[in-house]
């Protein structure tokens, strides 16, 4: 007979070994996610060279090269344009009172074409002339700067002529010895006047 007898292999010793096993590991909370080795630490960014940070300043100021020469080239389009649109508007500033003057040409033209010996006919022409002209006036705002006597003497609007004693107030217009125009208010030909003269003191 052998010294000891055979150990029998039981299976329920086998599970509560493994049990054993199971209750000694750490387990994580219910719903919580195992986190990869890793997690929440910043990545480390390779490190560039010497010749990669020449490279992309390099790149970087190529760009805003370009960008500046484009700006450049837009400003200088900009300029030539204004320059060009201000020609123009100097060239063609009187177009709209050449077409008003058109009229008054024709007009013109027609009355010297009538029988000279036909004087109504004459008179009528240049009556017609005038309001067509004055008309043309009216559509580019030139106005006549025509004062009346004893009106004010305006240095910025009328130009004296002469001084004449006179009975009316000193320093206003006696008459006027030519109509003056004003473009959109500003005078481009005083009105020619004489202006009473100051009464002496005696």
């Amino acid at each position: 007979m052998p010294d000891h007898e055979p150990q029998v292999h039981s299976p329920r010793a086998d599970e509560a070994t493994s049990q054993t096993t199971e209750s000694l590991q750490v387990r994580p909370p219910e719903g919580a996610r195992p986190e990869a080795p890793g997690v929440g630490e910043p990545e480390a960014r390779p490190q560039l060279t010497a010749e990669e940070l020449l490279k992309d300043a390099e790149r970087k100021a190529q760009e805003h090269h370009d960008a500046w020469l484009r700006a450049r080239a837009e400003a200088d389009n900009i300029r030539k344009r204004a320059q060009v649109e201000l020609a123009n508007a100097y060239k063609y500033a009187i177009e709209a009172l050449a077409t008003e003057l058109l009229p008054v040409k024709d007009s013109l033209e027609a009355t010297l074409a009538a029988d000279p010996t036909a004087l109504e006919a004459l008179r009528s022409g240049v009556d017609l002339t005038l309001k067509q002209l004055n008309a043309a006036f009216d559509k580019t705002s030139l106005k006549e700067i025509n004062p009346v006597a004893g009106q004010k003497f305006d240095p910025h609007q009328h130009q004296a002529i002469s001084m004449l004693p006179s009975e009316k107030e000193p320093n206003t217009v006696i008459n006027v010895l030519q109509k003056g125009y004003s473009l959109h208010d500003r005078v481009i030909r005083p009105a020619l006047v004489t202006v009473a003269k100051p009464k002496d003191a005696a």
